[in-house]
């Protein structure tokens, strides 16, 4: 099952798209799926909040004077 202090990002997902995989071939019996979806929300609220965290530590990042700015994707034209 998921542990989300244990899992990494990488794993949590390998892990859903595995659960989808399952989901969608429609074979499985109900209640087995009904397993699957749950683990899979907790799987998704885990990639979420990792990615969520990093977010958050993206917004300031460092310049090469050492000082923190914020951070800000460059659009290409």
């Amino acid at each position: 099952m998921a542990e989300e202090k244990k899992q990494t990002f990488e794993e949590a997902m390998q892990q859903l798209e595995e659960i989808v995989s399952k989901l969608e071939q429609g074979d499985v019996p109900l209640e087995q799926a009904i397993g699957y979806y749950q683990e899979g929300m907790k799987l998704s609220k885990i990639c979420g909040d990792k990615l969520e965290q990093v977010e958050k530590q993206m917004v300031e990042i460092v310049n090469n004077a050492g000082e923190t700015e914020p951070f800000t994707v460059q659009e290409e034209e």
